[in-house]
């Protein structure tokens, strides 16, 4: 079946959404504020962020003030997404298939990528480093969260997000209408999943704890989430040098890369012969039981603290209604995310904060106070 596009936002839509966001809002942008804001950074809003910001701005906070902030700052806001993917191509080896083949060197490398990076969409801040494609008269484009070459799919269309990230509620299901090529393709087969395949480093060195990375990813599929074959296929052959026995682990372990189609189902009869699936809880109590098995892998150095906070405040905190319990994390992950740091090279710095945090969750009460949860049995922790 094919789903509906989304529809053009209306200005009662952006009405209702507006109220549903914990900040001020004050009087929206008029036409001639939204061109010359437009004009002066060299980019254009896209058509649905147009008719929010024209009803209402969003004011304090990890929101942009297009009318009275500080015009350096939105620069270097607007600058961040292409910054992020130099920092990768300098430091991390990345490299985008679109542009001509990697220089030997690296300044050439930055001057290549920079002309690649200068011909793609621009992306327009529509709240922290959530983005928008710029591209005028479009409507219906995904919001993708930036991290430097980290992009994720936060929302099917502003609408959409603006719901998910502030409320908690669930995906409208839609399928996005606009995309915006070269940012598009960071996101996994062009899908609207909220987030990528949890980049965490295998940690199991005993049985129990491969059965256990089993139970984990399981929950995570109960949730919505999705998963690389080659995770799935990873998971198994740990499990399998670890002395797991079931009748069909051997088979998801040595999938060749040409079944890899063959790799979700294998991995369901696993957890299945594993009797795994006999006691899944229910989705809350699996949002808890993933917290805090993902701030375990933080603090074990198993999964980066800015992407592990990203999974937290968006699968933990947003979905379960924002518990209070929570809230401490979130504010240091903000932090973490915010261009202003990343742009002076203080993430490192920034990121123990996060852990720290997750050390003090994780010593405390499960679920932390103001949780809203029963108890599940905990995650063991992973080993360093």
């Amino acid at each position: 079946m094919i789903m509906p596009s989304p529809s053009p936002l209306t200005p009662e839509d952006a009405r209702l959404l507006l109220a549903l966001l914990p900040v001020d809002v004050g009087p929206g942008l008029g036409a001639a504020e939204l061109g010359a804001v437009e004009a002066r950074f060299g980019f254009s809003f896209a058509a649905d962020h147009r008719v929010l910001l024209g009803t209402g701005l969003p004011l304090g906070g990890s929101w942009p003030d297009w009318r009275d902030g500080d015009p350096e700052e939105l620069a270097r806001w607007l600058e961040g997404p292409a910054d992020g993917v130099l920092f990768d191509v300098e430091h991390s080896g990345f490299w985008h298939p679109s542009w001509s083949p990697r220089p030997s060197g690296t300044d050439e490398a930055l001057r290549v990528a920079r002309a690649g990076l200068a011909a793609a969409p621009r992306l327009v801040p529509v709240f922290g480093h959530r983005y928008l494609p710029g591209t005028a008269g479009a409507w219906g484009h995904p919001v993708l969260s930036v991290h430097q070459t980290d992009v994720v799919l936060y929302g099917n269309d502003l609408a959409d997000y603006l719901r998910r990230e502030f409320t908690g509620g669930a995906s409208s299901g839609l399928t996005a209408h606009a995309t915006a090529d070269f940012w598009s393709s960071f996101v996994e087969d062009g899908s609207s999943d909220v987030t990528l395949p949890t980049p965490y480093t295998p940690y199991a060195v005993s049985a129990p704890e491969a059965v256990e990375c089993f139970r984990m990813l399981a929950l995570e599929r109960l949730i919505g989430r999705r998963h690389f074959p080659e995770q799935l296929i990873e998971a198994g052959l740990t499990a399998l040098v670890l002395d797991v026995e079931t009748e069909s682990l051997a088979l998801l372990a040595g999938l060749p890369r040409s079944e890899h189609d063959r790799a979700e189902g294998l991995f369901e009869r696993v957890v299945a012969e594993l009797g795994l699936s006999d006691d899944l809880p229910d989705e809350a109590t699996a949002r808890w039981t993933l917290v805090r098995w993902w701030l375990r892998l933080v603090v074990a150095g198993h999964l980066d603290p800015g992407p592990g906070g990203d999974l937290v405040t968006y699968e933990g905190w947003s979905s379960l209604g924002r518990p209070r319990g929570l809230k401490p994390l979130v504010d240091r992950v903000d932090a973490y995310n915010t261009w202003a740091v990343a742009h002076a090279g203080r993430r490192t710095p920034s990121a123990g904060p996060i852990v720290a945090e997750a050390e003090r969750l994780l010593a405390g009460p499960w679920p932390p106070h103001d949780g809203s949860a029963p108890n599940d049995e905990q995650p063991m922790a992973p080993r360093t």
